[in-house]
């Protein structure tokens, strides 16, 4: 009832997993990732000690497939399960045991394995690895457009309920604290892929960095547009401020959204806060 990829981008060292599944918070269940260690997926009648066991395996030299290897044979259920391992090298490995219902596979490329359950076609696994191969993008947004892929080309037999994706790399946390770079989640939704990437897109403009071709100069017709959007957002009695009102009133809006992270020198702001502003409520 789900269907996944795991992968690795060798220019970022990102191991990640993006998943979707007619079952609710499959995030909760599915991926598992460490920075410099690997990314797996566990599903099917999903044994969840397949993750941080199999995390332990590669930990200990492993590759991708002689950590399923060894997963496998010390389950009982192996016929039950399916798993997707992506090393911290690339190398991919994938497993579908006997009694997975039907359609139930896996397939695995470059830095890349495919699988999925209760699907309609075979054609699901061949799109996400198709368009993982031919897309060049950050990892988090190869493997979304994937798993979209994925469910143009049949998805899930029972439907759509959640989906998640989950991107890790050394010190990619908040703060650089962690290894937790990406891990949203979309718990119950008619179209939980196309919500998840939504979300993604939020993600990236809160914690995303300015773009140089981003950078406006708040003067002439972008200086009024942010003045009419402050008083539309009431952040301001009036449109008619002076330059220091502007600066104070338009870094309140900032920090109340969180976008310390987009925050420039006076006199200039990213046109991603502006857009955002400017698709804001009343």
């Amino acid at each position: 009832m789900t269907f996944s990829i795991a992968g690795y981008d060798p220019q970022t060292k990102e191991l990640g997993v993006a998943v979707q599944s007619k079952f609710i918070g499959v995030g909760s269940v599915v991926p598992w990732a460490e920075a410099g260690v690997g990314a797996i997926a566990t599903q099917a009648f999903a044994n969840p000690a397949y993750g941080p066991e199999g995390l332990a395996l590669l930990k200990e030299g492993k590759t991708a497939q002689e950590a399923i290897d060894l997963l496998i044979e010390r389950d009982e259920g192996r016929e039950d399960r399916q798993v997707g391992i992506v090393d911290a090298l690339g190398r991919a490995a994938t497993f579908t045991g006997g009694k997975c219902f039907n359609w139930a596979g896996g397939i695995t490329g470059e830095h890349y394995a495919a699988q999925g359950n209760i699907l309609v076609n075979e054609e699901t696994v061949k799109a996400m690895g198709d368009t993982f191969e031919n897309t060049s993008r950050p990892l988090a947004e190869r493997l979304l457009l994937a798993l979209e892929a994925g469910q143009q080309a049949g998805g899930d037999s029972r439907g759509q309920q959640s989906a998640a994706v989950y991107v890790v790399k050394e010190q990619g946390g908040y703060l650089g604290a962690n290894d937790r770079y990406i891990d949203l989640r979309v718990d119950d939704h008619k179209e939980p892929i196309k919500e998840l990437i939504r979300i993604y897109h939020l993600h990236q403009l809160y914690f995303g960095t300015t773009e140089a071709e981003n950078i406006l100069k708040i003067e002439g017709e972008v200086r009024q547009e942010i003045a009419n959007q402050l008083y539309r957002l009431e952040y301001t009695d009036t449109a008619q401020m002076d330059e220091d009102t502007l600066h104070e009133r338009l870094t309140a809006f900032i920090h109340t959204e969180n976008f310390e992270g987009r925050e420039l020198d006076k006199g200039k702001i990213d046109k991603e806060v502006l857009d955002f502003m400017k698709s804001c409520g009343g």
